[in-house]
């Protein structure tokens, strides 16, 4: 059970119980604080016995019959004296104008705050309740009721006299009334009732559970959590009634409304006091203990209990013990709970004290948040909350947090947490640095500082790196990287590593981080020295950044030892800045460093290098024999000599016969082949390649005594050479290997010929034809004549503007047109006719367009250039 904090100091004589309160992990759902201002002076002196609360003031009875009007603080605004014994009750209307009040002696007065009307009447018996009507200040709702030994009705009339109804008596003392709306509910010794003033009927009656508890000592509790919706507290059992409209069909001569009980379950303890708090119940609660001490039963503290009701249990939200004055000598009808209508705003009355309980708001979450140490759900509630939020600022907690992570060790998380709560204050950040640095902790917050547009002090930084400088090494070079060269003074930086060097002069990790100073500083003449030095991967990467090439020109060995394929590819991409002819001189020392970069020249482009390609076959001739061949094969200015000398001193076989063929020496080429490399194979390429009879000749006869060479002559030569000139030539006896093989492939190569040319010759045919029957049907299309065609020859219009004369006409097929009449005569040695068309008369048979045989074109041949 969570007990409440008390928010007033006690003192000394009112302090009972000193016992230390359990802490508990669940957060109280209210806070409370003790009514003081005038209410302290009021029950120093005297004791309260009822309150009524309304949104804008209080109104307060005592023991000694007098009522006070006080403000939400406690302050007292207004003092009536209505009697000189207990004030039973105080009611207001909805408006808080009107008041009624009853007393022990039977007095009861209802009267206006602000009027001078009221009512005035002294009972022969002491009136323990009275309510106002809601709306008592309407001239239509002019009524009140008031509880002793009956319930009666109060109702003004017209002429302003008070009429009075019983509304029920006979069951003992009324100890309780609730006006809501057109509801009336009101408890005696017998149970509870609820009556319709509109109808004036009783609506039902809730007989009370316990009926050995006395009714005076332990009095019913009533509230309205809505118009239709009340709740019963009386001993421990709490019931909640709905009321419901019965059907017209049920109704006959019973009521028009009925009510059901929705839930009821019983409690631990008794109750002294209801009120509802949205869709649960806010319950006040008289305890009595066994007292160790003493041995018998005591008045324990009161509790304040806040629970989800069920429909036949309940479910304990929270449960507060709560420290009153005096609650040793107090009972079960000593307390009373009200509450303010549409606010979770409570007051717990006692005799000698009024404890104010509302439900917690988001400051009071945080605090209880700090006060439990959860610094990280505090910040965060803060954040979602900083516009509501009064009494928290986001940064305080945020400090706060810092604070306890640092006492508590966690320095790590400290630094992380102070990027999002110390954001752009530099102050609270240099604060915290120099915090850091008093608990020797500058490492865990240096990954963490401003570093963008928000920066500090460059002191600051130096101060954290000398730290890492001293003691870290690793952690100093990953500071320099990740930090711009701008934080700091880079000239004190190189200074201090700078003297850490002479210490320590081999130290790869500060030679790496002098170089990337010497960068940010720009002396990259510098770093280039020291990344050379070290061989780092970066070095290619600082020379094409800064464009560092006239500086590595006296470097280009080491770059090339260093990763000789990334220094020839950044040399041979910046040949603008690096000549070629600068690099060869540079490595003229190291020739298979030279190779390398002529070799990837050579690649790139075969003559940009030209000038090297003789001194590079004795570099490929010693260190890339496999690449000789293709540089030989692909190069075009280097001197044959040369390299035939080369090939023929290193003995490179392969190499003099591809020379020698160059050169034109093909049988000495091929003799190479057959006496030094012993290949058939190769020897028949070789002559394919060359394509001479004469090769072919020498090679049939340095194989003619060599069975091995015969068969692979006879396997390859067929389509080259005549089998059988090899075949006349074999001595009679001699064995070869898989002869019978070779002579089939033979006639199997002679049939693959034959085959080929028969195919050829079907394919010519069909061709042929199909271009015979192209041209036939080209040249028996008919030409067209008109007005604006003309004699080739005489160049006037072929047709006559007379076309009742008869005119002959000569058309050949090449398009050109005659008068028959300008037509030359034709010779007899001419071959062919070409083709013509006769219209209107006849023609010689063999007639030739005189243009086209000059030009000796054929057929078609103008219709060929107008397609073109």
């Amino acid at each position: 059970m969570a007990e409440a904090e008390e928010k007033v100091v006690k003192s000394s004589e009112e302090s009972t119980d000193d016992s230390e309160e359990d802490e508990s992990e669940d957060e109280p759902k209210l806070k409370y604080e003790r009514l003081s201002n005038g209410v302290t002076d009021i029950l120093q002196q005297d004791a309260a016995s009822c309150m009524t609360v309304h949104e804008k003031f209080l109104a307060l009875g005592t023991h000694s019959g007098k009522v006070y009007l006080l403000d939400i603080q406690g302050n007292v605004t207004q003092k009536f004296e209505i009697s000189t014994v207990k004030i039973n009750q105080i009611s207001l209307d909805e408006s808080g104008e009107h008041v009624g009040i009853c007393c022990e002696d039977g007095k009861v007065q209802v009267f206006g705050l602000y009027s001078r009307e009221g009512f005035h009447e002294i009972f022969d018996c002491p009136i323990k309740i009275v309510a106002v009507h809601p709306q008592f200040g309407k001239s239509s709702c002019k009524q009140f009721v008031t509880g002793g030994n009956k319930l009666l009705l109060y109702e003004r009339t017209w002429l302003n006299r008070w009429k009075t109804f019983v509304l029920h008596e006979g069951e003992g003392n009324i100890t309780n009334i609730k006006w809501r709306g057109n509801l009336i509910a009101w408890a005696n010794n017998m149970g509870v009732k609820i009556l319709d003033i509109i109808t004036k009927q009783r609506i039902t009656n809730v007989p009370r559970d316990d009926t050995s508890l006395r009714p005076d000592m332990y009095p019913c509790s009533l509230c309205w959590k809505d118009n239709l919706t009340l709740i019963i507290g009386w001993g421990n059992s709490v019931k909640i009634c709905s009321v419901k409209e019965r059907h017209a069909s049920e109704i006959r001569d019973l009521p028009s409304r009925y009510v059901e009980i929705v839930s009821q379950f019983d409690e631990e303890f008794y109750i002294s006091g209801l009120a509802p708090l949205s869709d649960q119940l806010v319950i006040l609660f008289y305890v009595k203990e066994v007292s160790e001490k003493a041995g018998k039963v005591c008045c324990a503290r009161p509790r304040l209990d806040i629970i989800q009701p069920l429909p036949e249990s309940y479910e304990e939200i929270s449960s507060d013990a709560l420290t009153v004055r005096g609650f040793q000598e107090n009972e079960c009808r000593d307390y009373r709970l009200e509450y303010a209508e549409g606010e979770s705003l409570f007051y717990i009355i006692s005799p000698r004290d009024i404890v104010m309980a509302k439900e917690r708001d988001q400051d009071d979450h945080i605090d209880w948040l700090l006060e439990k140490k959860k610094y990280e759900e505090a910040l965060m509630a803060a954040e979602i909350s900083q516009k509501t939020i009064k009494r928290h600022k986001v940064l305080d907690i945020g400090l706060s947090y810092i604070s306890h992570l640092v006492e508590n060790g966690d320095c790590e998380l400290a630094a992380r947490k102070c990027q999002k709560i110390l954001g752009k204050n530099m102050k609270l950040w240099e604060d915290e640095v120099y915090r850091f640095k008093k608990i020797g902790q500058l490492k865990a917050i240096s990954q963490y500082l401003p570093r963008g547009d928000l920066r500090l002090r460059p002191a600051i930084y130096e101060m954290i790196l000398d730290e890492f400088l001293k003691s870290d090494y690793e952690g100093f070079s990953t500071l320099i990287r990740e930090w711009p060269g701008d934080l700091y003074n880079n000239m004190t930086i190189v200074q201090a590593v700078l003297d850490h060097l002479k210490k320590d002069p081999q130290n790869r990790t500060l030679l790496k981080t002098l170089a990337e100073l010497y960068t940010y500083d720009q002396r990259y003449d510098r770093a280039l020295e020291i990344y050379l030095t070290l061989r780092h991967k970066d070095v290619f990467q600082l020379i094409h950044k800064h464009n560092l090439f006239s500086s590595i020109r006296d470097k280009i060995v080491l770059l090339m030892e260093f990763d000789a394929e990334k220094a020839v590819d950044m040399l041979l991409d910046n040949e603008d800045k690096i000549s070629t002819e600068k690099v060869v001189e540079e490595l003229e020392n190291r020739p298979e460093l030279q190779h390398l970069y002529l070799h990837k020249l050579f690649k790139r482009d075969h003559h940009k290098g030209q000038r090297f390609h003789e001194k590079q076959i004795s570099l490929y001739a010693e260190y890339d024999r496999p690449n000789l061949l293709p540089f030989l094969r692909d190069s075009t200015h280097c001197p044959l000599e040369k390299a035939l000398e080369i090939c023929q001193q290193r003995n490179f076989v392969e190499e003099t016969v591809f020379l020698l063929s160059r050169m034109g020496n093909s049988r000495r080429a091929l003799q190479m082949i057959m006496e030094e490399l012993h290949n058939v194979d190769k020897a028949i390429e070789f002559a394919k390649e060359q394509d001479d009879a004469e090769l072919w000749e020498d090679l049939i006869l340095y194989s003619i005594d060599k069975p091995p060479f015969i068969t692979g002559l006879l396997n390859n030569i067929g389509t080259h050479v005549d089998p059988i000139l090899l075949i006349h030539r074999i001595k009679e006896g001699m064995e070869i290997p898989n002869l019978r093989d070779s002579l089939v492939k033979i006639l199997q190569d002679y049939n693959l010929q034959i085959l080929l040319r028969e195919g050829c010759k079907k394919i010519l045919v069909s061709d042929s034809l199909s271009l015979l029957k192209k041209m036939h049907r080209t040249q028996m299309r008919g030409v067209l004549v008109d007005d604006e065609s003309i004699c080739e020859s005489c160049l006037s219009p072929i047709l006559p503007s007379d076309a009742s004369k008869p005119f002959s006409v000569t058309v050949f097929h090449c398009r050109h047109m005659f008068h028959k009449e300008c037509l030359p005569v034709p010779s007899m040695d001419q071959s062919c006719l070409h083709g013509e068309i006769q219209e209107y008369t006849g023609m010689s048979p063999l007639q030739f367009c005189n243009i086209c045989s000059a030009k000796h074109r054929v057929p078609g041949s103008a219709i060929l250039e107008m397609k073109k």
